[in-house]
């Protein structure tokens, strides 16, 4: 059984990077993605195109090229986390968290007994055929699927160190986007405003002991939190790196 290689690198404080994936119905995208040395994705499933056939596709296809695929389910809903990670997503995202009620029974969907509620459905597939036994796989899963959620409000901001108290959790991720807008400050993502709430959640992730996470739409604003202190970064998507590089080739040769 594979061992999640996102999760045991930020536990070491190791930078993970990643990007969104968000258009493309193309398991061979993510197989692409991974070859690149892409370390993990979030498979948007609250805002892009993707059925439970499709989810799974893309999981599979990213395990096999060393990505790590976290879905991001797009309401708080059992059948959204646990049918994601029967197909083979090695974490859930959850969005707009700003309930430590809510969370905690997230979570418990997400972890088969006695740490959760989760159902067991798995089979020989799913472990590519390797003998073994429910106790060893749920164990196994147990401790190497990721829990993440995003703060992505002042709401969720001004819980969030309640938040980050609920046990299981192992990253977060900053929506910018989100947050911005619910700061009154929408798409300014150098505004003085929204830098300091980041880097307060930043100060509050690392008296918890979770990883913080944030996605980046340009390579400047990765680096910028990069040295701020984000170990779970994301830039960019899938779509974007494909428009940017065929865009690039296409202006020098002109």
């Amino acid at each position: 059984m594979r061992t999640n290689p996102v999760k045991a690198a930020l536990k070491r404080g190791e930078l993970q990077i990643g990007c969104a994936f968000n258009h493309l119905r193309s398991a061979e995208a993510a197989f692409i993605l991974g070859k690149a040395g892409i370390q993990w994705s979030f498979i948007d499933a609250e805002h892009g195109p993707y059925g439970p056939e499709t989810l799974s596709d893309i999981c599979k296809a990213s395990v096999r090229a060393g990505l790590s695929p976290i879905v991001r389910i797009g309401d708080m809903q059992y059948d959204l986390a646990a049918r994601a990670l029967d197909g083979g997503a090695e974490g859930i995202m959850l969005p707009r968290i700003e309930s430590a009620e809510v969370l905690a029974k997230a979570i418990s969907w997400m972890k088969f007994p006695p740490v959760g509620v989760r159902g067991y459905g798995l089979t020989a597939p799913a472990f590519d055929f390797e003998k073994v036994t429910i106790a060893q796989a749920i164990q196994h899963l147990n401790e190497n699927s990721m829990v993440v959620f995003q703060i992505e409000s002042v709401a969720g901001f001004e819980k969030r160190d309640e938040l980050l108290a609920v046990p299981g959790v192992d990253a977060i991720l900053v929506g910018p986007a989100d947050l911005s807008t619910s700061l009154g400050i929408p798409g300014e993502f150098d505004h003085p405003k929204l830098v300091s709430t980041i880097e307060k959640i930043v100060e509050s992730c690392v008296k918890h002991g979770v990883a913080p996470g944030i996605h980046c739409r340009n390579l400047d604003m990765a680096k910028f939190w990069r040295a701020r202190g984000f170990t779970l970064l994301s830039c960019s998507s899938e779509a974007m790196m494909l428009h940017d590089k065929a865009s690039e080739i296409v202006a020098a040769l002109k």
